[in-house]
């Protein structure tokens, strides 16, 4: 059996980073789960990846290319994987070691600087301790960490994989 082409691949990394951010904003709209920082910032990673991927699918790169476009996408995978990490072991703590909740995102970013934004969006707040879906036992969060280490997987297969010169 082959292995299918890269762009085939970053075809199919782009509907599953497609599907995510579906089920994302029907988690949100339809089912009227409000997002914490974390579910946010990755998010903004899942964006991030689904773009990667798109960018291969049309632009079509050579072998250096692909491998930079590789290592963008295990990168992303990592970081991603990072921030799902996080959420966890928030929603692992005893309630009496959760961070304090703040008020929603759309009022952090009007009232916080930048800055301090980026450090509340990363570190996550009381907010990301909550439990709201679960599916097998296995928490959103868990199911974001399983998707981004397939995401960082993939991508350190295409920075590695073999290629022809002619792609």
């Amino acid at each position: 059996m082959q292995i299918p082409g890269s762009r085939p691949l970053f075809m199919l990394s782009f509907l599953g980073c497609a599907f995510l951010t579906g089920m994302a904003l029907y988690f949100e709209h339809g089912m009227g789960l409000e997002p914490c920082p974390l579910c946010i910032s990755q998010r903004l990673v899942v964006i991030v990846i689904a773009l990667f991927s798109l960018s291969v699918v049309l632009h079509n790169p050579g072998p250096k290319g692909l491998r930079i476009y590789g290592l963008l996408t295990a990168l992303g995978g990592i970081g991603g994987a990072v921030l799902a990490s996080r959420q966890l072991w928030l929603q692992s703590l005893p309630s009496d070691q959760v961070p304090a909740c703040l008020p929603s995102v759309e009022y952090l970013i009007e009232v916080l600087p930048f800055t301090e934004l980026l450090t509340i969006m990363f570190s996550g707040t009381g907010d990301c301790a909550k439990v709201k879906w679960e599916m097998l036992g296995i928490s959103m969060p868990g199911w974001t960490l399983v998707a981004f280490i397939i995401y960082a997987l993939f991508g350190c297969f295409e920075l590695l994989r073999k290629r022809e010169k002619n792609v």
